[in-house]
């Protein structure tokens, strides 16, 4: 199935008129419409999910196969384009803030994250006791604690809601899939 002229247009924007396209470029990987429209979605919706970010980019699109979302992910990963987080517990999930060493507040309840800079100087902020002879580059540090709308009993009842809704999803995924829901509602 051909994209819709949309997608193929933005898949040829030159990289003055796009900073995606030559963050693909530069990072040495074809632009395509799919890697466009997954790093754009991950620009206004960090820390999601895979399962959120081909939601959202088959609102985009029109179509993409699972396959497709998770591969792209990977390349971008590869590449240092992305970053994926993966809290104990939750899916992973993924970010296009990378190479700043900061690290994530994730709740234990629904597993939504926050980005926490890293405050004390250069990189890597904390040091080893014993690096056992590693070239250590990074920290990364994961605070747990639960979320303010989990930490609100009248908010977590609406996450269980929106759960159950997405068939278990978590709340944060089923967030962002509405505004593709919602679209993909308006245009049937």
């Amino acid at each position: 199935m051909t994209p819709p002229a949309e997608a193929r247009r933005a898949a040829t924007t030159s990289p003055a008129a796009d900073p995606t396209v030559a963050a693909l470029r530069g990072a040495g990987l074809r632009v395509t419409a799919p890697r466009r429209a997954v790093l754009a979605w991950l620009a206004e919706h960090p820390h999601s999910t895979a399962d959120a970010v081909g939601t959202g980019v088959r609102a985009e699109l029109g179509t993409i196969s699972t396959q497709a979302v998770y591969d792209v992910l990977a390349a971008c990963v590869d590449a240092g384009l992305v970053r994926r987080i993966e809290p104990a517990g939750h899916p992973a999930r993924f970010e296009r803030r990378v190479a700043d060493n900061h690290h994530h507040l994730v709740c234990r309840r629904c597993g939504a994250a926050a980005d926490v800079d890293c405050t004390i100087g250069p990189a890597p902020c904390l040091e080893p006791s014993d690096t056992h002879g590693f070239a250590v580059d990074e920290a990364e540090v994961v605070f747990w604690g639960l979320c303010p709308d989990c930490q609100d009993p009248s908010h977590r009842a609406h996450h269980e809601e929106d759960r159950a809704e997405q068939g278990g999803q978590n709340p944060e995924a089923a967030e962002q899939a509405k505004p593709a829901r919602e679209s993909t509602q308006a245009t049937a």
